[in-house]
């Protein structure tokens, strides 16, 4: 039985075409039609609300560019010349396309319409329909679309509960980086965070976007280090089917599922060459092309990138590129490690105790005033990831174990057990043993640093911070 004119979905709560239909600059519609009245009706209504769209007279031709690029919506004419729409539908399925498809036709009944939803179609519309039905049917493909996108950010984030309520700490320098990421949170500007491994970069990257216009789009992070250099380009921008050896299926980029929000890029110091040089171009054009494709897409994400090294000196040395070096160099926030700051020390063993003992169904470990000193008489050299992983192993334990914290801090060079009052405070301890060891380097910093274990830029702040920066 022929069905009736209209969509067979649900389409009553219609809209008028000049009603708006949120920001769809991010999302790209492909339209396959053979007839040229058709696809410039739908070019005509879709081409001031979307980013990108493309048409096509055939399944054929419509093939060529899925093989391209990522379509968001396709729209797609049941007859068609040489293969039918639900044909390719079909294909398209089991070459793990997972782009919407509206299916169109002037003619059908209630047995098309079943083989069609069956092939895997979003939507099924007869012609001849309103404007109004062929937008509102987009709309629900897009809102889909982005729903999917925030589910893939949360399975990403779901293993990763630490430091997601903010920057925890007492002292002056997590006071100022907060004021800092108040300032810098409403803003566009790509943002550059310094820090050894463990200091909490990524918990001030989120701080950042969850202030911004951006906090209801995705965060989507990245560790550039975490995964090998011939897969990181198609992880960033995507691939189409064919572009490599196992790419067997189209593959949308990070880029994409950060659309509208931000797009965090830890360790971005280990990123090759050739692709620093591609991410530069995407910092200036905003335009991203998937590996395989011809077509660019345009992207809205902000970036925000991290390093545990100096990345000037990696500038100097060759390993990373100046022009991009100068590019995400806009604003800087710098983390000093956690040896340098014990004041947050008591503040962060407290929050992390709380929040790993409610996240484990444990009752929080006891830690007494003496227990604190001697947390913050630790030098800590993975930083505030340390601090939590001691946290957790103790609420596993069920106590402190302490024996990996002597009360007396002691010195090793060249065989000599170098002992230090007990009662002196761990900066001036720390204190005594730089200014000795750099006596001993004739006043080399880079020397001294390489000795002490500490970047150069560190020691120069420990130094200024004494007045012996000379």
């Amino acid at each position: 039985m022929p069905t009736p004119a209209g969509s067979l979905s649900n389409i009553n709560a219609t809209v008028h075409d000049d009603q708006p239909f949120g920001d769809w600059q991010q999302h790209s519609v492909l339209i396959v039609d053979d007839e040229p009245g058709m696809r410039s009706f739908l070019e005509r209504a879709l081409k001031p609300r979307c980013g990108l769209v493309e048409t096509a007279v055939s399944a054929e031709e419509g093939a060529k560019l899925v093989e391209r690029m990522r379509f968001d919506v396709i729209i797609l004419d049941i007859a068609l010349p040489g293969k039918t729409g639900v044909q390719w539908l079909e294909d398209l399925r089991a070459a793990g396309c997972g782009s919407d498809v509206i299916l169109i036709t002037a003619f059908a009944d209630m047995e098309t319409a079943i083989d069609a939803l069956r092939a895997g179609a979003s939507d099924f519309i007869l012609k001849p329909f309103r404007v109004d039905q062929m937008l509102n049917a987009v709309k629900r493909c897009i809102d889909r679309s982005s729903l999917a996108r925030a589910n893939f950010v949360l399975r990403r984030e779901v293993n990763d509960l630490a430091g997601i309520e903010g920057l925890v700490g007492d002292s002056d320098a997590i006071k100022r980086i907060s004021t800092m990421i108040k300032r810098l949170a409403p803003m566009r500007s790509t943002v550059l965070i310094e820090g050894e491994s463990g200091t909490g970069k990524e918990v001030a990257a989120r701080a950042l976007h969850r202030m911004s216009s951006r906090a209801e789009q995705p965060f989507v992070p990245l560790n550039c280090a975490a995964i090998s250099p011939e897969l990181i380009e198609s992880e960033l921008f995507g691939h189409v089917r064919g572009a490599f050896t196992g790419a067997t299926q189209t593959h949308s980029g990070l880029f994409f599922y950060a659309q509208g929000g931000t797009l965090f890029l830890d360790e971005i110091s280990e990123l090759t060459l050739p692709l620093q040089a591609k991410l530069l171009r995407v910092l200036e054009e905003r335009k991203i092309r998937p590996v395989g494709s011809e077509r660019e897409i345009p992207v809205d994400v902000r970036i925000i990138a991290a390093t545990n090294r100096q990345l000037a000196e990696d500038v100097a040395s060759g390993r990373f590129r100046q022009d991009l070096f100068y590019r995400l160099e806009v604003i800087t926030l710098s983390i000093p490690p956690l040896c340098e700051r014990p004041e947050d020390i008591p503040p962060l063993a407290r929050h992390f105790n709380a929040q790993i003992a409610a996240h484990l169904n444990l009752s929080q470990v006891v830690i007494g005033p003496e227990d604190m000193r001697r947390l913050q008489a630790y030098q800590w050299p993975g930083n505030a990831r340390e601090l939590r992983n001691f946290i957790e192993r103790s609420l596993i334990l069920g106590y402190l174990p302490l024996e990996q914290f002597p009360v007396r801090r002691c010195v090793m060079r060249d065989g000599e057990n170098v002992q230090f009052d007990a009662s002196l405070p761990l900066h001036e301890v720390e204190k005594q043993h730089i200014l000795k060891v750099l006596g001993e380097c004739a006043g080399n910093k880079s020397e001294a640093a390489r000795r002490l274990g500490l970047s150069r830029k560190t020691l120069e702040r420990k130094c200024a911070v004494w007045g012996m920066d000379r």
